[in-house]
């Protein structure tokens, strides 16, 4: 008999479960993620189950119908190889593109040996979302031409934020930024200049060592300035950035600090790729949300 499949709605505490099976495939999910990427769109997850039992799920986020973002695709290992995975796949980007305006781009980032299989669903590879990791000394590290303006995020006017975070990412997403830099076991800081904010980042404690995202700057000095303050909150454990390679400036930060490529993913759209300050993107907020 063939495999009888049943994909819905997962429920709150599955996601739990998801971020749970994340951390045991190495992808080092943050202590807050189930909870902020629940309240960001409940409606995005959703779930595979066999015969009751919950064998796979995945987000398919919607931000405001204006732009989508596949992610946090995970089946079973047990039940791998059976064409599951497959099925739950397509479902859910069939799901998204309902829930989406008509002709709204679709992000994701996928690994690198499933590239063909998602541009048979339509996907175009755009560039490569590289994992960078450094141990940070005790003392922290020195930035390379100081740190200037960086103060807490928190001190700024919330609308700089929601402007200067919409330049980077293809569709408002306020209440989720601002969650996202208020959650606990993390920092956030802003840059400014001028009296206006020349770039932001986070930083959010995870399983092991910290990650930060997103790493957005007007500048590679700016971007430096945010990076080594940030790096500063997990001195004496590994910081993790994921930094896009179509941005050169953000190859030549991680090189900079000598950080090691540890993982990747292929950032692909389907439909055309967002008009966004892709120079001022020096670290993506998450492979899960975009």
């Amino acid at each position: 008999m063939p495999d009888t499949l049943h994909i819905r709605q997962m429920r709150r505490p599955e996601v739990n479960e998801l971020v749970a099976w994340a951390a045991t495939e190495g992808w080092n999910p943050g202590r807050h993620d189930a909870r902020l990427f629940w309240e960001n769109d409940p409606e995005a997850f959703i779930a595979a189950e066999l015969d009751v039992e919950l064998i796979g799920g995945g987000a398919i986020t919607s931000y405001q119908g204006q732009y989508g973002f596949m992610g946090f695709f995970i089946v079973r290992p047990e039940f791998r190889g059976r064409g599951l995975g497959d099925k739950l796949w397509q479902a859910r980007r069939n799901r998204l593109i309902g829930r989406l305006q008509p002709g709204a781009t679709i992000g994701m980032d996928g690994v690198f040996d499933l590239q063909e299989y998602y541009a048979r669903g339509g996907f175009v590879l755009s560039h490569r979302n590289l994992r960078f990791s450094l141990t940070v000394p005790a003392g922290g590290l020195q930035a390379a031409s100081g740190r200037g303006d960086v103060v807490p995020l928190a001190q700024l006017p919330p609308g700089q934020l929601d402007t200067y975070d919409r330049s980077c990412f293809p569709a408002p997403r306020a209440p989720f930024v601002r969650n996202w830099a208020s959650q606990p076991d993390s920092l956030a800081l802003g840059h400014t200049a001028n009296q206006r904010l020349a770039g932001y980042g986070v930083i959010r404690r995870c399983g092991e060592g910290c990650k930060i995202g997103p790493l957005f700057a007007d500048s590679a000095a700016v971007a430096d300035a945010l990076f080594t303050a940030l790096a500063g909150f997990g001195a004496g454990g590994p910081v993790y950035l994921d930094a896009p390679e179509n941005n050169p400036a953000a190859m030549q930060l991680v090189q900079r600090y000598g950080m090691t490529e540890v993982f990747g993913c292929a950032r692909m759209y389907l439909g055309p790729v967002p008009a966004i300050a892709h120079d001022h993107i020096f670290g993506v907020t998450t492979f899960e949300l975009g």
